[in-house]
């Protein structure tokens, strides 16, 4: 399930669900347009996992939970805690993130 989020409260649906696979980008960040369709592409694959896009300018509150120093950054959670995250605009490092829900 693909969803961007349009309020700051990622650490809610983090505490409400087992896995979350989030993206923080920003509407300038060029890299993050090109990660975006490969990211909704692995959602619509996972449907059981919320996807969420969060605009790390808009939702500085959901930006905290990683640490966000570079974009696009990707980051997955799993029983309300960060696994990890990763800063990158290559599709293989995203699937290798994801895989770490599952080992």
């Amino acid at each position: 399930m693909y969803t961007e989020l349009a309020e700051d409260n990622l650490q809610q649906i983090v505490a409400d669900n087992e896995k979350v696979v989030v993206q923080y980008g920003a509407s300038w960040c060029g890299n993050c347009r090109i990660m975006k369709p490969k990211f909704k592409k692995l959602a619509s694959e996972n449907e059981a996992i919320p996807f969420l896009y969060v605009d790390a300018e808009k939702l500085p509150e959901s930006r905290k939970l990683a640490k966000v120093d570079n974009l696009p950054t990707f980051a997955v959670f799993k029983n309300g805690s960060l696994v990890n995250q990763v800063q990158t605009n290559q599709q293989e490092i995203l699937l290798n993130l994801f895989k770490e829900l599952n080992p």
